[in-house]
């Protein structure tokens, strides 16, 4: 049986001024702004006084202000990159503490940004593709110590900041994005949690270093693929 700890930064949470909420038994929610260094050393302090190590660990955290570039405040930046990149580092060097001799296993989520011009995407992207990066020299740095390192680049899911510019704009873009996807369909998050659960597993233990793309195929197409607008069957 696993335990499982869970970290966020949510309006209500942080109303909520907790340092952390029990859940069901092996369960622990700690409300968490992993922008700031301190809040992520507290985090991993508490996983140690409550379950005593660390098996796994799962960088999924992002925040961005979604404008274009030229119009990117100094703030806009510092946060964007405090997530993605600086607060991982030091997650991972707290997180490596908690493995010692038990064959960790971290796991990173980039996104189809980092490869894939998205609109007013830019400084998520830029964090993101270094992400991949750090994967791959975190996977060469921590393969002495038996911890593995490897990420997952999922494409569109149907999350909650897939919604962030509103419905009209998800389901013509759901819509868009399901003609160029060979799978036909929008991914969803037990998609990508699934090749996450495996890349923890002892199946992928030969898999070092690597960003696994995770987008039902939409990476492999291109705008010469113009059948739907002759109207010729797939």
């Amino acid at each position: 049986m696993w335990s499982c700890t869970t970290a966020g930064r949510r309006q209500q949470q942080k109303k909520q001024q907790q340092p952390s909420v029990p859940l069901a038994a092996g369960a622990l929610v700690v409300p968490a702004d992993l922008g700031e260094q301190p809040a992520v050393e507290a985090l991993f302090a508490r996983i140690g006084e409550v379950f005593g190590a660390l098996d796994i660990f799962v960088a999924n955290a992002a925040a961005t202000a979604f404008k274009p570039l030229l119009e990117l405040q100094a703030h806009h930046l510092e946060k964007t990159l405090a997530i993605t990149l600086k607060s991982f580092v030091r997650a991972v060097q707290l997180a490596a503490e908690l493995m010692q001799g038990r064959a960790g296993k971290i796991v990173t989520v980039s996104g189809i940004d980092a490869h894939r011009y998205i609109p007013l995407h830019g400084a998520l992207a830029a964090a993101k593709g270094a992400l991949e990066v750090l994967t791959a020299y975190l996977a060469c740095e921590l393969a002495a110590r038996g911890i593995r390192v490897n990420g997952v680049n999922p494409g569109f899911v149907d999350t909650d900041s897939a919604h962030v510019f509103g419905e009209r704009v998800f389901r013509v873009l759901a819509q868009n994005i399901v003609t160029y996807t060979p799978l036909r369909r929008v991914g969803t998050p037990e998609d990508i949690a699934g090749v996450v659960a495996f890349l923890c597993s002892d199946d992928a233990a030969w898999i070092c270093g690597q960003t696994i793309t995770v987008d039902g195929g939409l990476s492999l197409t291109s705008p010469f693929d113009i059948r739907h607008l002759l109207g010729k069957a797939d």
